[in-house]
């Protein structure tokens, strides 16, 4: 049984990136775009265009050729929009990289990608330069981005530098084979992989959420997540872009810095991960600001307990914390709240969008399909399903299967009103006894105790093969709790299979910079 979006399907968007992100920036000529939210720089619609534009003509004049990879190494700016729109619009691939990685992460990724061109902010300089040192992945070019000229850099060009007679040459692309983006997978479960997007599945699925839950014109957004993950660029960058709303930037999450930004330029939407969530919920700093200009906060990239998004709604007086679901190889989206709906299931990730389908099969192997109320994988199908892994035919057909759904990893089931509920991750699923106890289950009860700000749970094995819920906790300030207390706290609200074992105290959960919790960090303590 397929469950289909009930939504009308929208066309596919056959257009490079760019210009379905911003083919109809001229209609909102100096309204701001881009604003940056430590400095207070801005640029206007006009002015990114033009930007992206002159910086798409110098990559063309320095060499960069239709269907070169670039890679994009940076925190968030409201240079970083210019970058991703100019790549895209002199034909060539890019590939995001986190701004966390160490030189031997973004070498692999250079090596991996095949990339030619490093596009850096000049803080991370130094990686780049170690990443491609002696023995490294070589580059063309190491280039700043930084859209004025003649700034600082150890003699590297800046974006600004580049000698550009525009227009820019306009490169041959088929929006629906070409590549407009490659971004690695988290490497949660598994080493990152390429995910090949092409200017189709990304620019239909910015078509395919609008259709359910548009921007409006002038509507301010912080970015905060990075963009260098695709719900980040997808969310916080195209979509906005494409509607003529304001994007207010900041380079990383800082809690005094983020509320400030909220309340000194009246933000009205908030797409963030749990942990935002989390810190909206309990943190004693958020009496401290008026953000009663927020209209609605989303999270996704990880699971939400329905109980901590219903006390952060509560102090941010929403009526809910929305959610939405999806994840790199869907471009990113599939599932998504609706901006108002009374019948809106607590716990919910989101109804399918439009143009999606759904199927809920059985874990046993046998893959049957499971009906309304009843768990099971998560399937998708959908223009936004990603072309494949780069290089790794076997792993692109384990993920996507010969009628075209992508299979998720994720274990959840539909409700009767179109709700979509992800309870865990298959490969994170802990098997005890013959019994499955979901991770974020137990993570969800944790963090209710009043002394635990964080948490998270993995299975360890015994040595007669046995796996047992072990507990990462971060206690609140000033906490003395006690491993047998969190025990003890778990055992009485839970069927006896899925009680704590085990529990080491941390500083902070391991996450990625989209929120999800680095599991494989913690196997092994």
């Amino acid at each position: 049984m397929a469950f289909r979006s009930e939504f009308p399907d929208v066309p596919l968007v056959e257009l490079p990136l760019h210009e379905a992100v911003l083919g109809g920036a001229s209609r909102f000529g100096e309204a701001p775009a881009l604003i940056d939210g430590v400095t207070g720089e801005s640029l206007s619609y006009a002015q990114l265009a033009d930007a992206v534009e002159r910086v798409a003509a110098g990559l063309a004049a320095a060499g960069v050729a239709a269907g070169d990879v670039v890679a994009l190494h940076s925190p968030n700016s409201i240079a970083y929009p210019v970058a991703v729109y100019a790549v895209s619009r002199a034909g060539a691939v890019l590939t995001t990289v986190s701004s966390l990685a160490t030189p031997g992460e973004l070498a692999d990724q250079l090596r991996d990608s095949r990339a030619q061109w490093i596009i850096t902010a000049e803080v991370l300089l130094p990686v780049s330069l170690a990443a491609t040192a002696d023995g490294g992945p070589k580059v063309r070019e190491v280039l700043l981005l930084d859209l004025a000229a003649g700034a600082p850099g150890a003699g590297h060009r800046t974006l600004g530098d580049l000698p550009a007679t525009t227009p820019a040459p306009v490169p041959a692309i088929a929006p629906a084979t070409d590549l407009a983006a490659l971004p690695y997978s988290s490497g949660t479960t598994g080493l990152p992989k390429g995910v090949m997007l092409t200017h189709q599945s990304i620019a239909t699925n910015l078509s395919q959420v609008d259709a359910v839950r548009p921007v409006r014109p002038g509507e301010r957004m912080l970015a905060v997540l990075p963009y260098f993950h695709i719900y980040g660029l997808t969310m916080l960058m195209h979509r906005p872009l494409r509607a003529g709303g304001t994007v207010i930037v900041l380079p990383r999450f800082d809690l005094e810095q983020f509320l400030t930004v909220i309340q000194q330029y009246q933000v009205e939407g908030l797409l963030v991960a749990p942990p935002v969530v989390l810190a909206l919920a309990k943190h004693p700093m958020v009496d401290r600001f008026d953000l009663s200009s927020l209209r609605y906060v989303l999270s996704a990239a990880a699971p939400l307990d329905a109980e901590l998004a219903a006390v952060a709604a509560a102090r941010l007086k929403l009526p809910a914390i929305q959610q939405g679901y999806g994840m790199t190889e869907l471009s990113p989206a599939s599932h998504v709240d609706l901006l108002d709906d009374p019948n809106r299931a607590p716990g919910g990730v989101g109804k399918l969008i439009a143009g999606t389908e759904l199927r809920v099969i059985s874990t046993d192997g046998l893959e049957t399909d499971a009906g309304v109320g009843v768990s099971g994988e998560i399937l998708i199908r959908g223009p936004q399903v990603m072309k494949g892994y780069l290089g790794r035919p076997t792993d692109t057909s384990a993920m996507i299967d010969a009628d075209g759904w992508l299979h998720t990893g994720d274990i959840g089931y539909q409700d009767e009103n179109g709700y979509l509920h992800v309870i865990d991750r298959v490969k994170e699923l802990i098997k005890y006894k013959g019994y499955q106890v979901a991770p974020a289950e137990l993570e969800a009860l944790l963090l209710t105790h009043p002394q635990i700000v964080d948490a998270a749970v993995v299975g360890v094995t015994d040595a007669e093969g046995t796996e047992r819920p072990k507990a990462f906790v971060v206690r609140a300030a000033g906490s003395s709790l006690t491993e047998t207390e969190v025990i003890a706290y778990v055992a009485d609200r839970v069927a006896p299979y899925k009680k704590v074992r085990f529990v080491d105290f941390l500083s902070a959960v391991p996450k990625s910079a989209s929120g999800k919790i680095l599991r494989r960090e913690l196997r092994g303590r």
